[in-house]
């Protein structure tokens, strides 16, 4: 196969990194294709939450559809021990990810970016020159200068890359309809559950005129995460409430030193496996990585075949840069959490320094790396994961 290109840059996936990544290529003058699979606004399992470091990495000037603004955190240890913190400021939003995840697309197609909605991607394909890649959709064959993957943890592109994963976790997410987030003492306010299996836990988001109520443990336990849900759910008195959606995903961490891309394509966000093994939280490693993948994509799609590998190395050591350290640093917190869950919940819940280290990493004021490498959280760790 050899054919001219259609654009420069396509970039699969019009979630977070998808979108970033489109916006960056279009405002860099690149001619962009984003190619998603739905039709915008459609709706994407996950619990919204915008952390600082998510906040940060938006646009300039962009204003996310918020529907809750977060300044009181309550802890539980399966449903006991409870205490409530309170922040002096909020320090996570709350948004639906249809709304967001259109809002960023308006923003790249603002850009300069062209959409197509309504199109699958069942395969891609380097041209025999190596000048272009295929990409086989529903609609016909794409052609790209340089393609960003940002389809998912079961998206094309990971697999096309040759993505490892090194831990998977299932989450199961149930939405109450709840009108009024006065009753039950919502507004502003989120619920952490610390799970009774192994690396789980449980949270409650309000957003406004719902609830997000959901769970995560290691895949491999699925009837033992679902009864975890059903208690969570029954210990909330929030059962009775009109269930509007209900629905489950998996969670993928790349292996460290896992590719990032393959000739020129690179992956982003959920298909590369960037994610933050402790948490879980993605959207902020969503959001940073489209921006790096997007501006390497640029490199990429201006670069001949004598200059493909330093743009293609280059956007391997921003993101080493970027996440490296803080994912090795989550992988240690989620292993010590995994067998010492109570330990954890002492701590944050009845220690204020302890909570205001988790205000701080919330906010975007400090990072898993930065605590780790404290010599007593460094000597707790290791005590914890024997």
């Amino acid at each position: 196969m050899t054919a001219s290109a259609d654009c420069d840059v396509a970039v699969i996936g019009a979630g977070p990194a998808g979108a970033s990544a489109a916006r960056i290529a279009a405002a860099a003058g690149c001619r962009v294709l984003l190619l998603e699979r739905g039709v915008l606004p459609r709706y994407k399992t996950c619990g919204g939450g915008l952390i600082g470091l998510s906040r940060s990495a938006l646009p300039a000037g962009f204003a996310p559809p918020v529907r809750d603004r977060i300044d009181r955190f309550t802890f539980t240890l399966d449903g006991r021990l409870g205490r409530t913190w309170r922040a002096r400021t909020p320090v996570v939003d709350l948004v639906y990810r249809d709304e967001f995840d259109a809002a960023l697309t308006a923003a790249a197609v603002d850009a300069g970016a062209k959409l197509r909605e309504g199109l699958t991607v069942s395969g891609l394909e380097r041209a025999a020159d190596g000048a272009t890649v295929g990409i086989r959709t529903s609609e016909g064959e794409i052609h790209a200068k340089a393609v960003v993957g940002a389809d998912g943890t079961s998206g094309r592109s990971g697999a096309y890359v040759g993505v490892r994963l090194d831990q998977v976790d299932l989450g199961l997410e149930t939405e109450f309809a709840w009108p009024d987030a006065s009753v039950g003492d919502w507004a502003g306010r989120v619920l952490v559950d610390w799970g009774p299996l192994p690396g789980s836990y449980g949270w409650v988001f309000p957003k406004g005129d719902a609830l997000t109520v959901g769970v995560i443990a290691e895949r491999g336990r699925g009837a033992a995460t679902r009864e975890y849900l059903a208690a969570f759910v029954e210990r909330l008195g929030v059962g009775d409430a009109p269930e509007l959606r209900s629905s489950g995903h998996l969670t993928r961490c790349r292996a460290d030193g896992s590719p990032l891309f393959r000739g020129r394509v690179l992956v982003a966000g959920d298909a590369a496996g960037l994610l933050e093994p402790w948490t879980r939280e993605g959207i902020s490693y969503a959001l940073r990585s489209g921006r790096l993948a997007g501006a390497a994509a640029v490199a990429v799609a201006r670069a001949d075949s004598d200059a493909l590998d330093t743009a293609t190395a280059g956007y391997a050591a921003a993101v080493e840069a970027e996440f490296g350290a803080e994912m090795r640093a989550g992988r240690r917190f989620h292993t010590a959490f995994s067998r010492r869950p109570a330990i954890f919940h002492a701590a944050i819940a009845g220690m204020p320094p302890a909570w205001g280290v988790f205000r701080r990493l919330v906010g975007g004021e400090t990072s898993l790396e930065s605590v780790a490498s404290h010599r007593s959280v460094n000597l707790a760790l290791q005590a914890l994961s024997r």
